[in-house]
């Protein structure tokens, strides 16, 4: 079974750069200590105080020797030390998810919008159609 830990931050909006940087660090750190990185994301539209991380496991003692590993690395030590110096992490929540095997990387959708013009009763009015295609 394949774990994902879903890590929500509030994060301070004025720190977005620091917090990117951050999440550029863990980019290098998480895989070198045996996560699979998924990905961390900022905010960009909408609310701008809050931010993603998510990284896989193969089970949650697969987790927590990478816990393990993580306390006893010096970068990953350092880059908890910048988020604590600089306190651009408000809050932090951590919640364990598996993925629903049919509905997970899934091939991306390629829709197709056609705008055909449709007559009606012998071509008057027109009016516009969307045929969409996968």
């Amino acid at each position: 079974m394949t774990i994902t830990c879903f890590i929500h931050y509030q994060i301070d909006p004025f720190q977005r750069d620091t917090f990117r940087l951050y999440a550029e660090n863990w980019g290098r750190i998480i895989p070198r200590l045996g996560g699979h990185l998924l990905g961390y994301f900022l905010p960009h539209e909408g609310t701008n105080d809050e931010a993603w991380g998510l990284v896989a496991f193969d089970s949650l003692a697969a987790y927590e020797a990478y816990r393990a590993r993580l306390r006893a690395d010096d970068e990953a030590r350092a880059n908890f030390g910048l988020a604590r110096s600089q306190r651009f992490i408000l809050r932090e929540q951590r919640t364990f998810v598996e993925a629903v095997e049919g509905a997970f990387c899934l091939p991306l959708l390629r829709w197709q919008c056609k705008l055909e013009l449709v007559s009606a009763a012998g071509g008057v009015p027109m009016s516009f159609v969307k045929r969409y295609r996968t």
